[in-house]
């Protein structure tokens, strides 16, 4: 049997608002945060291998969820040889309030707007 590293996951008062931003400032990073953030359940990586209908590689999707759980923003659990996911905004919201929320409801808003701009032209 292989032995596999423990995930990370930074303890609450060790997340910084710095790197919530980073973690955020990807549009494939935040589209993955705000699909799990509206999701009732935990989602596996799988799921997010086409993002905004571009197919990405299995190395990129691993890299852009260790970067969410590192900054403290997803936790996720093995599930034999899957990754479930999904966010932390409960545990955060006593430290950063509605940042979070209003950082998701702020790019929501982007993304209508851009969807609207393409139906136009």
């Amino acid at each position: 049997m292989k032995f596999m590293r423990p995930l990370y996951h930074p303890p609450v008062e060790e997340i910084t608002v710095e790197g919530i931003i980073y973690a955020l400032s990807d549009p494939v990073r935040v589209n993955i945060f705000a699909q799990l953030a509206n999701s009732e359940c935990t989602q596996s990586c799988s799921t997010f291998l086409n993002v905004k209908d571009t197919p990405l590689p299995k190395s990129t999707v691993s890299q852009h969820f260790r970067i969410l759980r590192e900054a403290g923003l997803i936790r996720s659990e093995r599930k034999g040889v899957e990754l479930q996911n999904k966010t932390r905004c409960a545990e955060l919201k006593g430290k950063f309030g509605p940042m979070i929320s209003a950082i998701l409801q702020a790019y929501s808003a982007q993304h209508k707007s851009r969807k609207k701009r393409s139906h136009i032209s």
